[in-house]
């Protein structure tokens, strides 16, 4: 420790006298990579710290024979790096700032897996108090073995790793991966950062700084006394406690976001402004809300946010009453219901095993039992229900680096972040486009209009749908691939008996999911024998040009919703595309 160090220690003395001493046990996780030669086998010696305090190595360290063509952080490419014994290494000259200073650190572009007062003058090297690094072709490590803190203490050990190394033919030069490995997290200050027995004070910090004073990524438990669940803790889904991983593409911060395009709860939010969509915010998640209030409406679902259900009496009309969420008519208890049910007192036919039933906010009745609010609700191609809504699970979702928000409706990652295909093989008849989405080489050339997607070759109705199936929720129509408020009518053919056992109100013009469609094949024994029409195939519409199919909005749109999902679109990104992927 430096004269100045000494100074602040004793300045610090008797604020460090007020402190509660906390112990912290050994916290032993995901064990350090090592064969690396020298006596503990993390490096040979002469790639090994002298014992000091506030040291580096003594000389920059070439990165070429690792990455031939340097690596791009922040904007700027490094050929060289500078090893700093308080757990970082910087890019423009060695540091040896004791106490972490709270990130952006001007003229410093840093990376650190562990920022604090390390003191190797302990003694007991090699087994404890190594500071070494290894180089070798695609790769650097370096490893601060079971290190003390300031001042010469060795009561409490840390055992962590740094680990660089390249990602693969899907980089662009200079592109890197950064993995942090922590075994053994037991102390989180030193003495002159106004510690007492390695805790309280100013811990540690971990992550990533460009040294421009704007842009830096830094762990949220940063410089608090739970900088230590680091080795109890993992960003990796499923990964051992203690392993980090990020990504450096194009010089920024990439890979550290996991678990983006999942479902979350909005906290302070109730009814449908309550559920939202996770998305990458620097290294971590956070919860977007996807709805904002909008008019009450029967669905068994909290429309304007006001923490009650289908409230009101004016919702379904004159005779009619809102029942679980279904406008149905008034029920006269004279009368009876069909088997099974029971005219309550609000004058609904309600099954009788849901009679005594209340269910929460977001669920209904059905069977005894409630179950979720999108339960039995099929949404048009693209689409998933949230929030008892159809919508497109990628708007809202912002990924990072080259990941993609994956927009194939069949496959097991609907909505979340992948990597794109500059990472991963397409399938078979599918091509990587530049954006990172894969495209079938059938609809090269291929743009569908509105409404439509495009498979093998042709555009397809996105609201098509087996005859037995009605899609969107209640009170909505599906019309050019979204869901709309309306109601779907009965479709009149074959002598004009009506399709289906319906509730809705028969018409002759059919402006539901099957517009456009069911004209034509309900138009006698001509269409009729056509079997492809009537068996709910989808119509082949004529390829065009190859282009963007972007979708206006739709002015029957519930214009509360409208204006939320706008707001919405102006904070994030949002990646929509018409083709299908592979």
């Amino acid at each position: 420790m430096t004269a100045p160090g000494k100074l602040r220690t004793l300045l610090n003395a008797c604020a460090a006298m007020a402190l509660t001493t906390f112990v912290a046990s050994a916290a032993e996780a995901i064990p350090l990579i090592n064969g690396f030669g020298g006596p503990t086998g993390f490096g040979t010696v002469d790639h090994c710290v002298a014992p000091n305090d506030d040291g580096s190595f003594g000389t920059a360290i070439d990165l070429l024979p690792a990455f031939p063509m340097g690596l791009t952080f922040f904007g700027r490419t490094y050929n060289n790096f500078y090893l700093n014994n308080n757990g970082n290494i910087t890019f423009r000259a060695a540091l040896g700032q004791f106490t972490p200073q709270p990130f952006p650190v001007a003229d410093q572009p840093m990376i650190a897996p562990w920022w604090a007062d390390v003191d190797t003058r302990g003694g007991g090297q090699p087994s404890i108090n190594s500071v070494c690094f290894h180089i070798e072709p695609n790769r650097i490590v370096v490893t601060w073995h079971d290190v003390g803190y300031y001042s010469s203490h060795n009561n409490h050990l840390n055992d962590f790793q740094m680990v660089l190394s390249t990602s693969g033919t899907c980089t662009r030069v200079g592109d890197f991966d950064v993995e942090f490995r922590y075994n053994r997290c037991e102390w989180t200050t030193g003495d002159a950062s106004g510690g007492m027995d390695g805790m309280g004070g100013t811990p540690a910090q971990v992550g990533f700084d460009a040294g421009n004073r704007m842009n830096f990524v830094a762990l949220p438990m940063s410089r608090t006394a739970a900088i230590l669940d680091v080795c109890r803790t993992s960003n990796v889904p499923g990964g051992a406690p203690g392993l980090y991983r990020f990504q450096i593409r194009g010089g920024d911060i990439a890979g550290g976001c996991t678990g983006a395009g999942l479902a979350c709860t909005v906290p302070g939010q109730m009814g449908a402004c309550g559920m939202g969509v996770t998305f990458c915010a620097g290294m971590g998640t956070s919860c977007q809300q996807i709805n904002q209030p909008r008019p009450r409406a029967c669905n068994g679902f909290d429309n304007d946010c006001d923490g009650m259900i289908d409230e009101g009496n004016e919702l379904c009309g004159s005779n009619r009453v809102c029942d679980r969420g279904q406008c149905v008519d008034r029920c006269q208890p004279e009368l009876g219901c069909l088997t099974g049910q029971t005219c309550s007192t609000r004058g609904t036919c309600v099954e009788t095993s849901c009679i005594d039933v209340t269910c929460p906010s977001g669920e209904r009745c059905a069977g005894g039992t409630c179950i979720g609010i999108c339960d039995g609700v099929t949404c048009p191609y693209s689409q998933v229900c949230r929030a008892g809504r159809c919508l497109n699970p990628c708007q809202g979702v912002v990924c990072d680096g080259r990941d993609i928000c994956d927009n194939t409706p069949t496959s097991a990652t609907f909505g979340q972040c992948i990597p794109g295909c500059q990472c991963r093989p397409c399938g078979e008849g599918a091509s990587c486009q530049p954006d990172g989405y894969c495209s079938e080489d059938l609809c090269t050339g291929v743009t569908c209009p509105s409404g439509t997607y495009c498979e093998r070759g042709m555009c397809r109705d996105s609201c098509e749908a087996p005859p037995d199936v009605v899609l969107c929720p209640s009170g909505e129509v599906c019309r050019d691939g979204n869901c709309v408020p309306g109601s779907r009518p009965v479709t009149m053919r074959d002598a004009g008996t009506p399709d289906g056992a319906t509730n809705d109100v028969a018409t002759t013009t059919d402006v539901g999911r099957d517009a456009g469609r069911d004209a034509g094949r309900d138009a006698g024994p001509a269409a009729d024998a056509n079997p492809t029409l009537d068996s709910g195939a989808a119509p082949n519409l004529p390829p065009s040009t190859r282009g963007c199919s972007c979708r206006a909005a739709n002015n029957t749109a519930d214009p509360a919703w409208g204006l939320g999902a706008m707001a919405l679109g102006a904070v994030i990104a949002v990646r929509r595309r018409r083709r299908r992927a592979a």
